[in-house]
Parts: C-alpha cells; structure tokens; sequence
C-alpha cells in the first residue's frame, strides 16, 4: 500500500553553487535540467554560510549557525548544541523510515542524527582519503540508492538523505588542490568561460576544465537515481529535492558572503504540485527549506510538532498559489573555517552589506582554494591587500560586488539602514560576536597545557 505522505528523497552535493545549465552556466548538465524542468527552481536562493558544515547544519535545523552551535567545521571540533533537532529527528517522529546514503558532514556522531538506516562509510568528510573518496563519488552513492529502491517494499513513507563527495576538491602529491582529472576527465581550458566575477586567466580556467568532470559525474549520479524512481514505481509519490551548501570552489565564492559565495541550487520536484518547470525569483534561505518539509508532511491525523524557535519560514505558499509576502531580507555568516573569519551580511533585492569583525585580507582564500591553480592566480591581488570593515554593493549597478559604496554620500542612508538591520538581527539571535571573539572549536585543546615535571 502506497503511502499517504511523499517520500522524501534529499540530493546534496559539495561546493556546487549554481554551476549547473539550468542557472544559465556555462556547463550541459541534461539529466539535472531535466529535473528543474519537471519541478520548481529557485533562482534566489542562498544558503545561510558560504561553507559545507555550517551551511548543512542550518539546512537540516532551520536556524542559523550562531543559533544550532555549528560555526565551524564538524571535523574541526565544532557540533550542534546539545538538544538540536535536525530534519531526520522531526520525519522519524511521524513514522519515517529513514536513510543516510553517502556524505553527511554535519557531525563527527553519525549516531546523533537519528538516521534508522546508514548506508555508507566514512560519511563526515570528504577530503579524508581516496578510499572515501572512491565510496562517496556520486556514481557509486547513486547505485546503492539505486540498489535500495529496486529491493525495498515501503510499507513506511522514506527519507533518503543523500550526499555525493562532487565538487569538492582533493589534495594532490604535489601539495595542489585540484579536480581529480585523472578521474573525472577535463574539457579544453581554452573553451571554458569564466564567470564574470573571477579574472579570465590560465589557472581560473584551468580548474574550471577540471571541475566541468565533475560537473557531468554529478549530473550522471543525479540521473541515475531519477531513473531507479521511475524504475521501482516511485516517482509519482516521491518529493525530490537537490540542493547544494555553497558557491563553488574558487577565489570571491566558496569562503566569502559576497552572491558567488552563498548561492546555491534548490530544486524540488512534487507530483501534482511542483511538476511544470516554474521558475521562483524570491528571495529565499536554506532555513527555509526544513519549515517547508514540515508543512508539506502534515497531515491531520498525525500532525508533525513544528517548532516555534526555527529562524526560517514555509515557502509551501509559493509552490500551492497561496498568498505570501515576499522575503525583504535574508542573512549570512561565517566566523571559523581553516581560520578566523568573522562576516555577518545582510542581502536585500537590491542591495548586499557586509559587517566585517577581523583584520583580514580583501578575498579570505579557504586552503583548497589557496593552494589551486586558480586560487595562484588571485593571491597577489585579493589575498593580500586588508579587507575594510564594511561593505556595500549595489546589485542592480554592480552585480558582481567589486565596487563597495559604503562610504559614498548618495548611499549612506542605505548603510545606515542595513547596519540597523543586520545589527537588529544579531542582537535578537544572541550572536556572540557582539560580545567579542568567537573561539575556536578546539578552544579547550589550546587553553588546557599540562606538562609532566621532571
């Protein structure tokens, strides 16, 4: 017997962006497209922190990474607080069977996540070694999905969490962090186009060659398990939702709060709902995402608990024509990575403000980024010179924010306002920035010394 709530079959890649044919990117990437065709794509959609960990960690909890405890890496010493509840917790609640296939990177206790069934291996961290690697590639996760949905009869609706170790990169002998060419295969460097915020020089396409094979193993993985749903009879009673955590991994995306940095995939795909290509230019955060699950899951017998506390909100209006008021806002973060980082940011339709709390350099370069082709190219003019304190871009007169108005007179009620606002905000989510530094996760490590006497 079918069940009466849709499956739930969760896609998540690494450092993606929205590098994909469907955004308009210079990449075919046909099996993907085919699923924004067939469902609803979110084309203002940004993540909540332009890094893997604390971006996933808000997608699955709904509240930002200052509020769930995740501001830094989970192999970094950084977890949820204690008592977090994530989006698995809430489905297994209404009787959910669910599933962990591939990568999570969200905690270093893959037990905490309440999963019934985990799939997979070495599932935190993708740079681990080429063994994980080999186990999380999006071919080889996708045929063990696809091996599931062909054996499994569903006497329970599932969730399927599912994660592919794409686009990340790996370190290579050489001390350089690249694409797995050898692997995925590379396109001509000269035929690639750069987008318009990153300089037109060799090393920016040279790894842009590379990541276009990972691009095409990605969709490949995606495809294959669109077609085991069609295959075990599923699709028509199954949500499919693909997303990503961040811009991809290169100089001004992956590590920084300007658009190339947090924006990010969304596309979902519901029968009878979401099934005819619209295209949404909302505002929308991956906060977002887990309040609208909750609402698309419930029903009146078995009414989910949805939460008071979540700082996103139901975008479900959106895809059934119910009335809602557009996002006037949305907000993003970082404060630790491979360093200290500290940027809160606010971004509105027009404009973007950038509160930065640290001595730092113009462009934060994160260490696979640093040590690539591309990041080679860049290191002279964005990771050396000091970054100002604050930010402003006008998106409709410079959308690719390299020009800062922040302390140009025509924009400084504008300033003024943003600061208001995103100060507001920190200040009503008790961000402990406002009380100083953050310290690093493994803050007990570096102040606990003891040494033997001899």
């Amino acid at each position: 017997m079918a069940p009466e709530r849709p499956n739930l079959v969760l896609i998540m890649c690494h450092d993606l962006g929205r590098y994909l044919g469907c955004y308009d990117a210079d990449i075919e990437t046909p099996r993907i497209d085919s699923l924004a065709d067939s469902g609803a794509c979110f084309e203002n959609h940004f993540v909540t922190a332009p890094q893997c960990s604390p971006s996933r960690g808000s997608f699955v909890t709904g509240r930002f990474p200052h509020v769930n405890g995740l501001m830094g890496l989970a192999h970094g010493n950084w977890e949820l607080d204690e008592g977090e509840r994530i989006l698995s917790h809430y489905l297994d609640d209404v009787g959910y069977e669910t599933h962990l296939f591939g990568l999570q990177h969200i905690s270093q206790d893959t037990d905490r996540l309440g999963y019934d069934y985990v799939h997979s291996e070495g599932n935190l961290y993708p740079g681990v070694s080429p063994v994980v690697h080999q186990a999380n590639r999006a071919r080889n996760v996708a045929d063990v999905v696809s091996g599931f949905l062909e054996r499994e009869a569903f006497d329970a609706p599932f969730f399927a969490s599912i994660g592919f170790f794409e686009l990340h990169r790996v370190e290579e002998e050489n001390g350089r962090f690249g694409f797995d060419s050898e692997h995925y295969g590379t396109d001509p460097a000269g035929e690639v186009r750069p987008p318009p915020y990153l300089p037109d020089r060799r090393g920016i396409r040279q790894d842009l060659a590379e990541m276009n094979g990972m691009v095409r193993a990605l969709d490949d993985g995606v495809g294959v398990i669109l077609d085991a749903l069609e295959s075990a009879g599923l699709d028509d009673e199954t949500v499919v939702i693909f997303t990503t955590e961040h811009g991809i991994a290169f100089p001004r995306a992956k590590g920084s709060c300007y658009d190339a940095g947090i924006e990010a995939a969304l596309l979902l795909r519901w029968p009878g709902v979401a099934d005819d290509g619209t295209r949404y230019d909302e505002l929308v955060s991956n906060v977002d995402v887990l309040p609208t699950i909750l609402e698309l899951v419930d029903d009146e017998e078995t009414e989910i608990d949805r939460p008071e506390n979540l700082d996103g909100r139901s975008f479900l209006p959106l895809l059934t024509g119910d009335d809602q008021d557009s996002r006037e806002q949305l907000f993003a973060e970082m404060t630790w990575h491979d360093m200290y980082n500290p940027v809160r940011a606010i971004r509105t339709e027009r404009y973007k403000y950038i509160r930065n709390f640290w001595h730092l350099p113009k462009v934060y370069l994160t260490k696979d980024i640093f040590a690539s082709e591309a990041g080679r190219a860049v290191r002279e003019t964005d990771g050396v010179p000091p970054r100002p304190y604050e930010e402003l871009y006008d998106l409709r007169e410079g959308p690719q924010e390299d020009d800062n108005v922040a302390f140009e007179p025509a924009y400084q009620e504008v300033r003024t306002d943003l600061s208001r606002r995103l100060h507001e905000w920190m200040h009503r989510t008790d961000d402990p920035l406002l009380e100083g530094p953050v310290p690093p996760g493994d803050n007990d490590e570096i102040t606990t010394w003891a040494h033997e006497e001899g």
